[in-house]
């Protein structure tokens, strides 16, 4: 994998997209000359992300504000046929947005906690993959990414149960969809990331790798060219 992928052309949705990973992922796919729908929470994040993606000479983004806490199947559809109407298809989708919820054992688990996790993190990704199908198989070749991260061990709550479900739904559309679109997981391993800075506070943030370190490993995934599908990638060795 060469951070020399050119997206040229490429239609990309991306959550998450207002800060850390998806940011980050969102600004290298611009630069390699994809349009990238930004979907996030926050407005003032996401209109941050595009005045420095067009200051950076990028192509001109889009940006969809959208609470995947509080959405609805309805609401993403509602999202395809807007990016039916401005695009005509859309080349490829990364699911980063994620939700940490409560790092505690499960007897202990708040269940408004509980369900607002695997909303964000199982939910909402299957319900948006459901809406953009029809789109995603209007290219040429779309890929679908699914950010994923190992964490089988205790106290990891509805994330890492959610992270679990995650990466057999990776395998399940896989299966059924046999490469139309394609469909892969990648897990970045620990980074120089907010989230980091969440899960294990003790460390010191810069003996990670910065997050541009595994844009290579995305922006492969998104090309034209790659037939890579039903992978599950470790992104620092890729």
């Amino acid at each position: 994998m060469t951070d020399s992928v050119q997206l040229n052309d490429r239609i990309l949705l991306v959550t998450g997209a207002g800060s850390g990973l998806g940011e980050t992922v969102s600004k290298a796919c611009a630069a390699a000359g994809a349009t990238v729908v930004l979907l996030g929470r926050k407005v003032p994040k996401l209109e941050k992300v595009y005045d420095d993606i067009i200051a950076a000479g990028g192509a001109e983004p889009a940006i969809y504000p959208l609470d995947l806490g509080g959405a609805s199947p309805e609401d993403f559809f509602d999202l395809a046929k807007v990016l039916e109407e401005n695009f005509g298809r859309l080349d490829g989708l990364v699911h980063n947005a994620a939700d940490l919820g409560e790092l505690t054992p499960l007897e202990l688990h708040t269940p408004g906690d509980w369900m607002k996790t695997w909303q964000i993190n199982v939910h909402s990704p299957l319900f948006l993959t459901q809406a953009c199908l029809p789109l995603l198989r209007n290219s040429d070749n779309g890929s679908i990414i699914f950010t994923e991260h190992q964490c089988d061990d205790a106290y990891w709550g509805a994330y890492g149960e959610s992270k679990a479900a995650v990466h057999h739904l990776i395998d399940s559309f896989t299966r059924e969809l046999d490469g139309v679109p394609r469909v892969n997981g990648l897990h970045p391993g620990p980074l120089q990331s907010p989230m980091r800075t969440q899960t294990h506070p003790g460390d010191n943030i810069k003996d990670y790798p910065e997050m541009s370190t595994i844009m290579p490993a995305y922006l492969s995934l998104l090309s034209a060219d790659s037939d890579v599908n039903g992978q599950h990638i470790d992104a620092q060795s890729a």
